[in-house]
């Protein structure tokens, strides 16, 4: 027998996924909110040698190295500013932390799962598979993104950053 409680165990209802939006460029996209450690503004890096571009560098978060990966770069953007509204969400993946610099952050969006679409499938290169769906809030839509997969592409770079 498990000892695994949940929410969902009490009430027998399942929760609706929550996802916090954030913007890059005229784009936004969702990340799931259980993801997500803090927000924090963005501020100087230490830069790694030979690292990709989108991969500015590490910071010290209360003693664990982390990388900081700009999303905005990543996507192909054009080259970006860093300013006040820049946040930088820190991400704990299990066995990882790491940070996305993204334009800037709007709220936490509660989706019914009626409201989230598959991706279209435009091409075998649209989305790389990091691409979960997509969210539809009325007008509203949310690109997004599991980013497990998204950084598991970047896995190498990551260590070799944390490692330098």
């Amino acid at each position: 027998m498990s000892n695994f409680t949940s929410s969902t165990a009490s009430t027998g209802a399942v929760r609706a996924p929550e996802y916090l939006a954030f913007t890059l460029g005229a784009e936004e996209y969702g990340v799931d909110i259980q993801k997500v450690q803090e927000l924090r503004g963005y501020d100087a890096v230490t830069c790694i040698a030979n690292a990709p571009m989108y991969i500015k560098g590490v910071i010290n978060l209360r003693g664990i190295i982390v990388p900081i990966v700009d999303l905005r770069i990543k996507f192909g953007n054009a080259l970006p500013s860093y300013d006040q509204f820049t946040v930088v969400i820190i991400l704990n993946l299990g066995a990882r932390v790491m940070g996305l610099v993204v334009d800037s952050v709007s709220d936490v969006s509660t989706l019914d799962p009626a409201q989230i679409k598959a991706a279209p499938a435009i091409g075998p290169d649209f989305g790389s598979g990091y691409v979960a769906g997509l969210g539809v809030i009325g007008a509203r839509m949310l690109i997004l993104i599991d980013i497990e997969r998204l950084m598991a592409a970047d896995a190498p770079h990551l260590r070799d950053a944390i490692a330098a």
